[in-house]
């Protein structure tokens, strides 16, 4: 028994020694793709720091361009957000040339993606990830990932158009009108491909008819049958418009 316990501690010592690789003496294109290694192994710490020894050491090498993606990949795959992001536009600035730098945009905007919170918080991440998920289509608007970044500033629109459209709610709770009124047309401008923009619509022209602001009521009506033929509301604000129309004719 005490034989074989040995024999496999010996196993295990000599497998790892023989998966730690002494470096020193080998290529900057040997030393990349032991770094890739470590990182497709998940070893991220390893990785990070074999990928930082390369920048240093291959400053004026073409290899460069990937040591400096993959930390950005690294730090992403360990959660570092920020630093992520940070890795990723080092390179877009820095190596604009490289081919990487596609890749890279898309990256960027998937770090603020991920910072991107809960609707209710502050959206500052939620519109930096749209910035540069446009800013992937627009550079690069034949790549095969721009419809991926086309559903993921989607996404965002929603979360953006969901908190303007409660701040509008909770004004029009606290009589705020005016207010009200200009966050609900600004959920209708600029999120107008979102289910908030005839939510909003739909409230502002209750708004209006409470408050016996018919003639402006009767306008925004004709735009909500005009924009949203087809959404639930639509039937009851036609019967409204209706009657509106017929009591301002009798008049």
């Amino acid at each position: 028994m005490n034989k074989l316990i040995f024999l496999f501690l010996t196993i295990i010592l000599l497998w790892s020694c023989s998966s730690s690789i002494d470096t020193v003496n080998l290529s900057p294109e040997d030393r990349l793709k032991n770094a890739i290694r470590l990182y497709e192994d998940e070893d991220d710490e390893e990785a990070v720091k074999e990928f930082e020894a390369i920048l240093l050491q291959y400053s004026g090498s073409s290899i460069i361009d990937d040591a400096q993606f993959y930390i950005g990949k690294t730090r992403f795959l360990r959660g570092e957000y920020i630093i992520a992001a940070y890795e990723f536009s080092k390179l877009i600035k820095n190596m604009p040339a490289s081919s990487f730098v596609p890749d890279a945009q898309l990256m960027l905007a998937e770090c603020y993606f991920e910072l991107s919170p809960n609707y209710n918080l502050d959206q500052a991440y939620t519109k930096k990830a749209i910035q540069e998920f446009q800013a992937f289509i627009d550079f690069f608007p034949l790549n095969e990932k721009v419809h991926e970044a086309e559903e993921k500033i989607n996404l965002l629109n929603f979360k953006l158009a969901k908190k303007d459209f409660l701040i509008a709610n909770i004004y029009a709770k606290m009589d705020y009108y005016t207010a009200s009124m200009k966050y609900y047309d600004y959920v209708v401008e600029t999120y107008h491909d979102t289910e908030y923009a005839s939510k909003a619509l739909y409230k502002k022209i209750m708004l209006l008819l409470e408050r016996e602001r018919d003639d402006e009521a009767l306008v925004d009506m004709k735009k909500f049958i005009l924009l949203f033929p087809d959404v639930e509301e639509s039937q009851e604000i036609r019967e409204i418009k209706d009657s509106l129309e017929g009591k301002i004719s009798s008049n």
